[in-house]
C-alpha cells in the first residue's frame, strides 16, 4: 500500500534520509524506532507530502507523492497523519476539530459529518467532552482527539508521528489503547515510537532507523528482543534501560 524505493532527503548539506527503501502492505503495523535525528519524522512527512524528497519514489495505493501533484489531496485524504504535538485547532471544540476535514476538504454534508464525529469521540472515550477546547483537555485528551479528527477522514492508513512522546507518563497509556484497538480491527499503520512494550505488542515488523538509514528490519519479537546489529541493542539498551 505505501512503498519507498531509495528515497533520499537532505536539509541544505546535511543528510537526512539516505537510500531508505521500504513498505507497508494494507492491514500491516509497521513500527519505526531509531534515536532522535535520525529521519523517522522526515520518513512519514514525505510519505504525506509534507515534505519534498530530493530523488527515489514514494508511492500510496499506486499514486506518486508529489506536493505538487493535483494527486496530492486524494493521498492525504486516504493515509492521515497524527502529530507528535496534537496540532488542534485551539479556537474550535473537540467537535469541530473532528468535523474539520470531512466539511472543508471532502465537502459532506454538515449533518453526516457531526454524527459521525460524535461516534468518534465516543469511540476513543471522549463523548463528555466534545463541546470542550483543547485547552480544557489533558494531553491524552487532546492526542485522542486529534486521532479521531484523523479517522474522520476515513483513512486506508493513518502515520503516527510519535503520538506519545509530549505526553506525561500516566497519559500514555489511554493513547496507546486507542491506537492497539484500531490495529485490532486492522488498520494499516505505520507507527514512529519509543514505547518499545507496544511496539513488540502490536506491530507486525519493527525497522530500526539509523542516520537516515533502515539499518535492521523484521519481526517485531526479533528485532526486539533478538536484533542482529550492534548499534540496534546498543540502541535498544539505552532505550529501556535509560
Amino acid at each position: 500500500m505505501i512503498a519507498l524505493v531509495d528515497v533520499h532527503k537532505s536539509f541544505g548539506d546535511t543528510p537526512v534520509l539516505r537510500g531508505v527503501s521500504m513498505g507497508v502492505s494494507r492491514g500491516e503495523v509497521v513500527c519505526l524506532i531509531g534515536a532522535s535525528g535520525s529521519g523517522k519524522s522526515t520518513l512519514l512527512r514525505c510519505i504525506n507530502g509534507l515534505e519534498a524528497y530530493d530523488r527515489g519514489k514514494v508511492e500510496v495505493e499506486g499514486l506518486r507523492v508529489d506536493s505538487k501533484s493535483p494527486a496530492i489531496r486524494e493521498i492525504r485524504a486516504e493515509v492521515a497523519m497524527v502529530f507528535q504535538r496534537f496540532n488542534l485547532f485551539p479556537h474550535r471544540t473537540a467537535l469541530e476539530n473532528v468535523m474539520e476535514g470531512p466539511l472543508y476538504v471532502k465537502k459532506e454534508a454538515y449533518s453526516l459529518v457531526e454524527e459521525r464525529a460524535r461516534k468518534l469521540l465516543a469511540r476513543v472515550g471522549l463523548e463528555d467532552k466534545e463541546r470542550s477546547h483543547p485547552s480544557q483537555l489533558s494531553g491524552g485528551q487532546q492526542q485522542r482527539v486529534a486521532i479521531a479528527r484523523a479517522l474522520a477522514m476515513e483513512p486506508k492508513a493513518i502515520l503516527f508521528d510519535e503520538p506519545t512522546s509530549a505526553l506525561d507518563p500516566e497519559l500514555v497509556g489511554e493513547v496507546l489503547a486507542v491506537m492497539r484497538a484500531l490495529a485490532d480491527e486492522g488498520m494499516t499503520m505505520l507507527v514512529v515510537t519509543h514505547e518499545m512494550g507496544f511496539a513488540r505488542e502490536v506491530a507486525d515488523r519493527v525497522l530500526f532507523l539509523d542516520r537516515g538509514a533502515i539499518l535492521e528490519e523484521g519481526p517485531a519479537n526479533d528485532v526486539l528482543t533478538s536484533p542482529r546489529e550492534e548499534r540496534t541493542r546498543d540502541f535498544l539498551r539505552r532505550v529501556t534501560h535509560p
